[in-house]
């Protein structure tokens, strides 16, 4: 379904996100991904300390997994974008 939907949609004009109301600006992709990685990276720190029992590595792997898994989620969000199927 979904690559179906990849394939034909090739076929159809490409509208940018500001003349299509289904989709929605890059700045509110990036509001998003940075407020899922706080709610994130709080609960990989958590686990971190629980598994360690030290703040400092904790810490660090929390803030390894932020920043990361922001541009993970921002591109993938983007990605998604581009995909007509649900809509």
């Amino acid at each position: 379904m979904i690559v179906d939907e990849l394939i034909l949609d090739r076929k159809t004009t490409k509208t940018k996100f500001g003349s299509d109301k289904k989709s929605e600006r890059p700045i509110r992709s990036v509001a998003k991904a940075v407020s899922w990685r706080i709610i994130g990276t709080l609960d990989t720190l958590l686990i971190s300390f629980l598994l360690t029992g030290e703040v400092a590595i904790a810490a660090s792997i929390a803030s390894i997994d932020f920043v990361t898994k922001m541009f993970l989620y921002f591109f993938h969000e983007r990605l998604w974008n581009k995909i007509n199927w649900g809509k």
